[in-house]
């Protein structure tokens, strides 16, 4: 491998990490700020089941990532390593002030500013960006519409049940959801590096054609498990103590719905934001019990942080390309 290359892989790895570090916290924000387990077990827990779900479940998403965004032959290393540098620029900055942002778009805007810069529009590929547009709805909709669904049959189920025994149930069952949540993150979020690392192996000729080998799986996952294990306690607060107040129950069905629509996501290859399935889906847990039960100057917050990801990353994106394209 050339030393051009190295220095590009080295840098989706750092990418990955803040994938793990601001991304995987909001599969845990709920199970921790519920108090059913303790931060250090949450994280535990979902680092490993984040690995898992990068393992174990295909590279249907990324093969749309990797060979479904850009044109290969259109772009070299500098976009791959100025769309990664984009993202995680912006991904670090916005952890560090507790802000959940899609790591999802920030990648795919970064690649397309990045592709823009040195060599035009004519190396996007719509096809891809049907399933970005795809899955930006069902993160936004499928989120909150299942979780809303699902936690008001819930509270006609339990009606005549005590809250103290409905605690004890959900305490438990809260466990389960937020594993689920972490192994649908591991499956859908952790794929997305991997085809840009795979996409860079080519691009630096180390391989002759697109795929996803084992070892990039296991590097990738494991690498994105360490980032979720430093954990963005921030995110953390932010999304389980800030967005409304969750019992357990109430984390159960949102863990449980944003597992759900990530899991038909990835089967689908569709790349989605696990920021806002699960962000939409705990609003959706709190408009059941009134619309005010929700902060809604909070969700302001995040949301225009969402919109500022695709604009921002872009930007830093073709800025960066244009500056390796000069190094390269």
């Amino acid at each position: 491998m050339s030393l051009s290359l190295l220095i590009v892989l080295f840098l989706v790895l750092v990418a990955e990490f803040v994938n793990g570090w601001n991304d995987a916290p909001n599969a845990i924000a709920t199970v921790v700020s519920t108090r059913v387990l303790r931060p250090v077990n949450a994280l535990i827990m979902a680092a490993i089941l984040n690995i898992f779900g990068a393992v174990l479940t295909g590279t249907a998403v990324a093969a749309t990532i990797g060979s479904g965004i850009v044109k290969s032959d259109a772009i070299g290393l500098p976009v791959i390593a100025a769309a990664v540098l984009a993202v995680a620029t912006w991904g670090a900055i916005a952890t560090s002030r507790g802000l959940p942002i899609s790591i999802s778009h920030g990648l795919v805007s970064g690649m397309a500013g990045a592709a823009l810069a040195v060599a035009g529009s004519q190396a996007l590929l719509w096809e891809g960006w049907q399933k970005i547009l795809i899955g930006l709805g069902f993160s936004t909709l499928l989120g909150f519409f299942f979780a809303y669904i699902l936690m008001t049959v819930l509270y006609w189920i339990l009606r005549k049940v005590s809250p103290s025994t409905i605690r004890n149930i959900f305490s438990r069952l809260q466990i389960v959801s937020a594993a689920f949540m972490a192994f649908s993150h591991g499956s859908n979020d952790g794929q997305k590096f991997m085809g840009v690392f795979a996409l860079a192996l080519v691009l630096g000729g180390a391989m002759p054609e697109f795929s996803v080998p084992l070892w990039v799986i296991l590097l990738c996952g494991t690498v994105m498990g360490l980032g979720t294990a430093i954990g963005g306690w921030r995110v953390i607060k932010t999304l389980g103590c800030r967005l409304t107040k969750l019992e357990p129950v109430h984390g159960f069905v949102a863990e449980t719905a944003a597992a759900s629509a990530i899991q038909i996501a990835s089967f689908m290859g569709v790349p989605l934001s696990t920021t806002h399935t699960i962000s939409t889906a705990i609003m959706g847990v709190g408009a059941t019990r009134r619309l005010s039960a929700v902060r809604w100057g909070v969700a302001g917050n995040i949301v225009a942080t969402w919109g500022l990801t695709f604009p921002l990353c872009g930007i830093l994106g073709a800025l960066f390309a244009l500056v390796f394209n000069w190094i390269f």
